[in-house]
């Protein structure tokens, strides 16, 4: 296999995911939510077929996860002080072991899908770079057949600047591009009660299908 998908997960904690979130819902729902929406990607996850799938933890490799199956992931842990060099280092590591496109995702982002997964890694056949925008100005996917380290520096992560800032850095590198759908994350109470009337509205119209 020649692609490679990194998702970089957060270990499960009380007061240490989804933190913004938690603000207004509090620890142990915003812990409830992020573990749903692991479960979530993981389903997507799962049924990728043109990459080899690796699960970075952020502190430790648990002994018991029933969200991220050995089955088809391969289990490491996130190294770095900073969020760029964690996903400088994991891209690294994967491209050293003769990995020719990697690509790297959250595990917080419900519309994500299987498709789109796919998508990227057969886009780098074109480009250099594959970028899904966040609505939030940050991006959930980043995928290069090449390691740029340029794309890790100098970044305010966690802030609407990111996107555009990886932007300009593919410009000053003179790299091609392909931008996927822009897509909504979770990171607020907002957009949580958004994911809710969209998994009602997908109910009702799933509902609707089988009475016709």
């Amino acid at each position: 296999m020649d692609n490679a998908l990194i998702i970089f997960v957060k270990n499960p904690q009380p007061g240490k995911v989804k933190t913004r979130l938690a603000k207004t819902v509090g620890d142990e729902r915003a812990l409830e939510v992020y573990n749903e929406l692991m479960e979530i990607t993981a389903r997507e996850v799962s049924k990728v077929s043109n990459a080899d799938c690796f699960v970075f933890y952020s502190n430790f490799l648990p002994e018991d996860d029933n969200i991220w199956k050995d089955e088809y992931v391969i289990k490491e842990i996130q190294e770095g002080e900073g969020l760029g060099e964690r996903m400088n280092n994991a891209f690294s590591h994967l491209f050293e072991q003769g990995y020719k496109r990697v690509a790297i995702i959250g595990s917080d982002l419900p519309e994500l899908t299987q498709e789109l997964i796919e998508q990227a890694f057969s886009e780098l056949e074109e480009v250099d770079v594959v970028l899904g925008p966040a609505k939030d100005g940050g991006y959930y996917l980043l995928a290069m057949k090449k390691l740029f380290p340029q794309l890790f520096e100098d970044k305010s992560w966690s802030t609407d600047a990111v996107f555009d800032d990886t932007i300009d850095d593919l410009i000053s590198m003179n790299k091609i591009w392909h931008e996927l759908p822009i897509l909504n994350d979770i990171d607020t109470e907002e957009d949580l009660k958004m994911m809710d009337v969209k998994r009602m509205l997908r109910k009702a119209t799933q509902k609707e299908s089988l009475q016709l």
